[in-house]
């Protein structure tokens, strides 16, 4: 019994030994780490620049705000919005509705051509991006803002002919690497 115990012993202090790791890590294992943390957000600030510019990119949402600051939270790979080439597509589908909805999947998906793109960099390295998107079920005007270093941003989508204004939140991906299900559109 005692062996038994003895070896329960040294298999858990195994275990939890691999659980504290962290801790235990010096403070240039710490830096090196912080290092290589801070270089892949640059890498991927930068990347989601480059997709802005070159109009091939999708704002992945995981995050809905309705004008009265209500927060649904939601899946990305059915709400974002993507912009390729002169096309633009706003898609929002609620997790939690037992209702299809116009697009087949409890939201709306509407298709325009994008026009009014404007880019503002701030000295700090802020983004504003906007622009105009007209087609059969949408008019609106979008403004993307995304902070530097990070390829998080927030899109507001301002419709021409109503106040139904709406805010997403999410990560801009380049439009190769989104993973996104579009829907049926208007």
């Amino acid at each position: 019994m005692k062996e038994k115990m003895t070896g329960l012993f040294l298999i858990l202090t195994f275990v939890f030994s691999g659980c504290f790791t962290q801790s235990n890590l010096t403070k240039e294992e710490k830096a090196t780490r912080k290092a290589q943390e801070d270089a892949q957000k640059q890498r991927m600030y930068e990347s989601a620049v480059s997709a802005l510019n070159d109009r091939e990119f999708v704002l992945e949402a995981d995050r809905i705000y309705s004008r009265r600051g209500r927060t649904a939270y939601v899946t990305s790979t059915t709400n974002f919005v993507m912009v390729n080439g002169h096309r633009a597509t706003v898609q929002i589908a609620f997790n939690n509705t037992v209702r299809p909805g116009p697009n087949g999947i409890g939201g709306i998906t509407v298709e325009g051509l994008v026009s009014n793109v404007q880019t503002k960099t701030s000295k700090k390295g802020n983004i504003d991006y906007s622009f105009s998107v007209q087609g059969t079920g949408i008019s609106a005007q979008v403004n993307i803002s995304m902070a530097a270093g990070s390829d998080y941003a927030t899109v507001t989508v301002n419709p021409n002919f109503s106040s139904n204004r709406f805010t997403m939140y999410g990560r801009i991906v380049p439009l190769e690497y989104s993973s996104v299900y579009k829907a049926r559109p208007l």
